[in-house]
């Protein structure tokens, strides 16, 4: 057992998660990288991370989710940080609603909303263990404003957020749970964004559009926050200024 911190990061082979799982070795934390599509990028990058692991599991599939909490536990003895970075959306522009069909309704809240949940309700008793455990949840500013890459997105954002201050009033103090919000962050979910991306550059005050690394900074800036909890962090350049 060590007395290192351990942290899960689900969905964490690229883009953001992969930077917060980066960010998180750089500061000694033990990291359970997490993917389920992407085995090899995902293994990948737990060899390229001091004390790392690599995972696979569906955290949308109950089962899978408590396994993977499961392992943590059994290889380090111990979960302090929850990193639910997991999710899957589909381009589909608002006005088609006919395109939005149950099936992707199930698809997209089966990860993004009971994925969250599951994973934090498994990794729960052992957060409550550690003395600092914390999870934070990886949102978006499609869950507060009219925007996102589909309806059934953003609606999963908003719950994200939601079920973040419901967590934090009901787990406190043993457990803090806190959320980012990234604006337009440059990922392979966001590579075709084009015109939304000159936008941002040139109304925002920062005037750039978001890397992974500016996300993983303050998904850190929260783990250590240790007064801080029921909060949602835009990490968004000051696009919600404008």
């Amino acid at each position: 057992m060590t007395d290192k911190r351990v942290a899960i990061v689900t969905g964490s082979s690229s883009g953001i998660g992969s930077a917060v799982a980066r960010r998180l070795a750089g500061e000694g934390v033990r990291v359970v990288v997490n993917s389920v599509r992407s085995v090899e990028a995902g293994r990948r990058l737990a060899e390229s991370l001091p004390g790392a692991v690599h995972h696979r599991a569906d955290v949308a599939v109950e089962e899978q989710a408590r396994g993977l909490v499961r392992r943590a536990v059994e290889e380090f003895g111990r979960l302090d940080v929850l990193v639910n970075n997991a999710g899957a959306t589909r381009r589909i522009p608002h006005a088609d609603l006919a395109a939005v069909t149950p099936e992707v309704w199930r698809e997209i809240l089966g990860l993004n909303v009971v994925g969250t949940w599951q994973t934090s309700v498994a990794a729960m008793p052992h957060l409550r263990e550690s003395g600092e455990g914390c999870i934070v949840n990886v949102s978006s500013v499609a869950g507060s404003r009219p925007a996102g890459s589909s309806i059934p997105y953003a609606v999963s954002k908003a719950a994200i957020e939601h079920m973040t201050r419901l967590l934090a009033n009901t787990v406190g103090p043993e457990v803090r749970v806190n959320a980012v919000a990234p604006g337009l962050i440059e990922t392979p979910w966001t590579k075709d964004f084009t015109e939304i991306a000159e936008m941002t550059k040139r109304v925002t005050p920062l005037q750039r559009v978001g890397r992974p690394e500016d996300v993983a900074e303050a998904v850190l800036g929260l783990v250590d926050a240790r007064y801080v909890t029921g909060q949602v962090l835009l990490v968004d350049g000051g696009a919600h200024l404008v």
